[in-house]
């Protein structure tokens, strides 16, 4: 009996095997599809009239974030089950719309309940990809403000139409990224880049670490020197004393980001933050994170917290919010400007009136003479 079992065991192993392999066999690799969608001039007529592009540029599309994760073409066309090398198109000229939700559903989920998805009662189709593209999607940690702008709001959105209520709006605009006020409950951070002086560029993540002499693995071991997990305001001028030892003299540029979680995409007509004392106030909650961004070659970052104070130095001085940061070499000016104002008021007070009597007397002296 025993012998028995372990016999169909063994088919029904064997069985399931055969399964797996023939599966494997039969997948389509993304190589097969870029045999026709790798020309550039592929492309085909729409119902409208126009034409649609169906080439996808390899190069761009190797270092997208599905691609670098596995992701293949059918796992989003998952309506194309086989390959027809007999047809003129090898799979059916109609897909289906892909699913995104299928994988991002917490994204899904937070767009749901988002202004862009409710103007499809209007008429206005707005699919993940009109924001994030097709085929190119890359990671967005190490994107700057004006990066990240470009690629989704400014390319519908015109801010200089709906903000003259907004104080000094073109600094707004280039250090604060648009979801910072409209996606409220979304956390954000101070994200910080070195700017190369001479060069009159930033500093890339590469170059940095090989001025210092490290790495992406040895940076904080390098500079943290008291080993807490965050770089000191001593600590960071340590860092830009190195720098200058290799002849790089910089400063760096702060910006205020978001998170790249679900919750960006949850932004409402009417949402907005519109409190300026929120970031504008010495205990703002919008300062508290803070990190040096260290980019990568595949659009991520490795972010290393800094402490707060930084903002407050002479080597963050793009950044500046009235009420919010406080650049403590200007105090200090400051003061040394007051103190030098009384001490020459003081200083001209007290020699008037040590030299009174003999102000006195010349005064007496010219009162005889004139007699």
């Amino acid at each position: 009996m025993k012998r028995k079992t372990c016999v169909l065991v063994g088919v029904f192993i064997a069985f399931v095997s055969s399964l797996l392999v023939s599966a494997s066999a039969y997948a389509i690799e993304n190589d097969e599809c870029m045999e026709c969608h790798s020309d550039d001039t592929l492309a085909r007529d729409e119902s409208e009239g126009m034409k649609e592009d169906l080439y996808i540029d390899y190069n761009s599309f190797k270092f997208s974030v599905h691609n670098v994760n596995g992701i293949t073409c059918i796992d989003c066309h998952s309506d194309i089950e086989e390959l027809n090398w007999d047809n003129e198109v090898p799979h059916p000229t109609s897909l289906a719309v892909v699913d995104c939700d299928g994988c991002h559903e917490d994204e899904g989920e937070a767009y749901l309940d988002s202004v862009h998805k409710k103007a499809g009662g209007k008429g206005i189709t707005i699919p993940c990809y009109a924001c994030h593209g097709y085929h190119f999607v890359t990671h967005l940690e190490a994107d700057s403000v004006f990066e990240r702008e470009n690629k989704f709001c400014l390319k519908c959105h015109n801010p200089d139409n709906f903000h003259d209520w907004l104080p000094q709006k073109e600094t707004h605009f280039a250090f604060v990224e648009c979801a910072v006020c409209h996606a409220p409950d979304s956390p954000r951070y101070i994200s910080l880049r070195f700017f190369d002086l001479i060069s009159k560029k930033f500093l890339g993540a590469k170059d940095l670490l090989a001025a210092l002499d490290t790495d992406y693995d040895t940076f904080m071991d390098k500079l943290d020197k008291d080993g807490d997990g965050i770089i000191s305001l001593p600590e960071l001028e340590d860092m830009v004393f190195l720098l200058r030892q290799k002849d790089i003299r910089g400063t760096f540029h702060g910006e205020l980001v978001m998170e790249m979680l679900p919750t960006v995409h949850h932004i409402n007509r009417g949402g907005a933050n519109r409190e300026c004392e929120q970031c504008h106030n010495p205990q703002s909650p919008f300062f508290e994170e803070v990190y040096i961004n260290l980019n990568k070659d595949d659009g991520t970052s490795q972010r290393q917290k800094v402490e707060r104070r930084v903002l407050e130095s002479y080597y963050v001085n793009h950044f500046y919010a009235i009420g919010g940061t406080r650049v403590r070499y200007l105090d200090k000016i400051g003061l040394v400007l007051i103190v030098g104002g009384l001490s020459v008021v003081i200083g001209h007070l007290l020699v008037r009136i040590a030299t009174m009597p003999a102000r006195r007397k010349r005064k007496e002296k010219k009162n005889e003479f004139s007699i």
